[in-house]
């Protein structure tokens, strides 16, 4: 499957020293992957992505990609105020808010 990707803010500088191209990029990925798979697969560790963007809206990371999905990653660190304008919530896998 194909989905287009793009990264921002820390998520992008990382992916840039690594030479992986992250801003409006097509990626073909295996069928079933989930987002924590892919975030994995870009040699994420473990809290350095808060929140997925799936076709516009944040999605759990436990959320299983489709071809011709937008995806986009946000890492820790955005300011409360685009916190609520964004969307983002505190979620854990399941999709459970906890703030």
């Amino acid at each position: 499957m194909t989905i287009n990707f793009s990264a921002f803010s820390f998520a992008r500088l990382a992916l840039r020293k690594k030479g992986i191209d992250c801003v409006n990029v097509d990626r073909e990925l295996r069928d079933g992957m989930t987002a924590q798979d892919f975030i994995n697969e870009l040699g994420f560790e473990p809290g350095k992505i808060e929140a997925v963007f799936i076709n516009g809206t944040v999605l759990p990371k436990s959320t299983v990609l489709h071809d011709g999905d937008r995806v986009a990653l946000l890492p820790p660190g955005t300011p409360g105020s685009y916190r609520l304008i964004l969307g983002i919530k505190a979620m854990n896998d399941e999709g459970d808010t906890s703030g």
